[in-house]
């Protein structure tokens, strides 16, 4: 009988929502280095850099590497010989031990997860409580997996009912285009197929803790039918030309992984789900002699890769003179170095800056000619003014755009991945323009902000609206003046692309 102690458990899942905070697992790191290596498109190439830039800084500075830090999933396999000398349930220790992890000093984490979701939707300020899956099995030991799945991918989540003749290499093709660019690729699928509806979502989230082997598998061939699958859906989605980030590419996903359990003779259920650019997940076994103990990657893991300011390929633009004549001047892919003040906001500001308009009433801080980010950072540590604050998804935004452009002088946005249909139209019909920023970055783009400070809804935490004062923040213009959209253009031109080269693996 093995005897698992409360404060051991407890002290596990908060030094591992800790250390995936920070560090990306090395299968992660070394497939995107290749993918890096060989990428040929520029935009692409580019975002890669920056990704992999901002994980080595993550790692040496131990700070997050997404704003977004995630919803805890926590998958137990539990010895039916271990016994847990506490008084507690396993939601209540999990939740404890995320509860610590998030609160640490050291290096706070952003509290994303609101309590009821249909009405107040008031933030816990602790993350809590996390996801558990427990199952019971033989043995006299505790299996841990532990991932921090952010927002914008687990917003793309799948699901379909399928015939059973129907093919799910098909429906995938069909489907990925649709999901965007919000996962922030270049990531990976994880498919579950069989059982029932909620078995296959959960083994679809659990393929997503696997380790990343595609490089590997396609070095040795396939020795299944079910690795022959994951081989063709890994070449076929990248086939796509989606891309990093949605601009057009050689790599959209590193790895495709597959779960399957039995299902009912008029069943087909399958799941997909995708894991993002913040890939952030940790394994461990606990056996009673302590907590367990987590061995960071090694900084050679890394490639050789230092993002950098191009000022020669770069505009330079002061936001504190901008005009609506110089955003209709960007043209798309273009990249632009920010510099100067700009406001930030997201679902929570939109929704209350659209009532109160409704209302009459004025707003905290006036947009005239201002640039707003969509962003909700991280809590800021020892001489930091913010914490990582990289974008986040801009279609959730998309409801809100011509209202802003229309009714409060706003003259750009800046956000990630695409903009929908509606979004698109308000920006050419006011002539603004919207701005990408990388996905995955985060901790890169805050050390282009130089001042940061609360200018409306403090109350709403992390989606408040702040000022931030930049230096060189990069984007991308992602949809100019005229409402032509790059992440439109990009897949577009390497669909075509791809289909003359040979792929390799990743």
């Amino acid at each position: 009988m093995t005897i698992i102690k409360e404060n051991d458990f407890i002290q596990s899942i908060a030094d591992g929502v800790q250390f995936i905070s920070y560090y990306h697992p090395a299968d992660y790191i070394q497939h995107l280095a290749r993918a890096y290596e060989r990428e040929q498109s520029p935009a692409a190439k580019d975002a890669i850099a920056q990704i992999l830039t901002n994980s080595r800084m993550c790692a040496e500075g131990r700070r997050p590497i997404c704003q977004d830090t995630g919803v805890v999933n926590v998958f137990l396999k539990i010895g039916m010989d271990v016994r847990f000398d506490t008084r507690r349930g396993m939601q209540e220790l999990c939740d404890e031990g995320v509860r610590q992890g998030y609160l640490n000093p050291d290096n706070p984490l952003r509290a994303s997860i609101l309590t009821d979701p249909l009405f107040t939707r008031k933030n816990t300020r602790d993350n809590t409580p996390c996801i558990v899956s427990v199952e019971l099995v033989p043995g006299d030991k505790v299996d841990v997996q532990i991932a921090a799945k952010g927002g914008g991918s687990e917003n793309k989540s799948k699901f379909v009912m399928l015939n059973p003749s129907d093919s799910l290499v098909d429906w995938v093709l069909k489907t990925v285009p649709q999901m965007g660019a919000g996962w922030c690729p270049p990531g990976m699928l994880g498919i579950g197929v069989g059982g029932t509806a909620e078995k296959a979502m959960l083994m679809a989230k659990q393929a997503l803790m696997e380790d990343i082997d595609m490089y590997e598998l396609m070095q040795r061939g396939p020795q299944n039918k079910l690795e022959e699958l994951r081989i063709e859906l890994y070449e076929k989605v990248n086939a796509l030309g989606i891309g990093a980030q949605g601009l057009g590419g050689l790599t959209t996903v590193l790895d495709v992984k597959i779960n399957t359990f039995p299902t009912h003779a008029a069943s087909k259920p399958v799941a997909m789900i995708p894991n993002c650019a913040a890939t952030r997940h940790a394994h461990f076994t606990l056996d009673g002699s302590g907590p367990a103990v987590l061995t960071p990657p090694s900084l050679s893991d890394w490639p050789d890769v230092h993002w950098a300011p191009d000022y020669n390929k770069s505009l330079q633009v002061d936001l504190n003179t901008l005009t609506k004549e110089q955003v209709a001047s960007w043209k798309p892919g273009q990249t632009l170095l920010l510099s100067g003040k700009m406001l930030t906001g997201r679902d929570a500001a939109h929704k209350r800056i659209q009532d109160m308009l409704e209302r009459g009433e004025p707003l905290p801080v006036d947009f005239t000619n201002r640039v707003i980010y969509y962003v909700g950072p991280v809590d800021p540590v020892r001489d930091e003014v913010v914490g990582p604050a990289g974008p986040t998804t801009s279609t959730r935004m998309d409801k809100f755009t011509g209202m802003m452009l229309e009714k409060t002088g706003l003259i750009s946005m800046i956000g990630k991945a695409e903009r929908g249909p509606a979004a698109i139209e308000a920006i050419r019909r006011h002539g603004s323009a919207y701005l990408m920023a990388v996905g995955g970055s985060a901790y890169l783009v805050s050390k282009a902000i130089r001042g940061a400070k609360v200018v409306g809804f403090e109350d709403l935490g992390m989606e408040a609206i702040y000022e931030f004062d930049v230096k060189d923040m990069p984007v991308t213009v992602a949809v100019d003046s005229q409402g032509v959209s790059v992440h439109d253009t990009g897949p577009r031109e390497w669909r075509s692309r791809i289909a003359e080269i040979p792929l390799v693996p990743v």
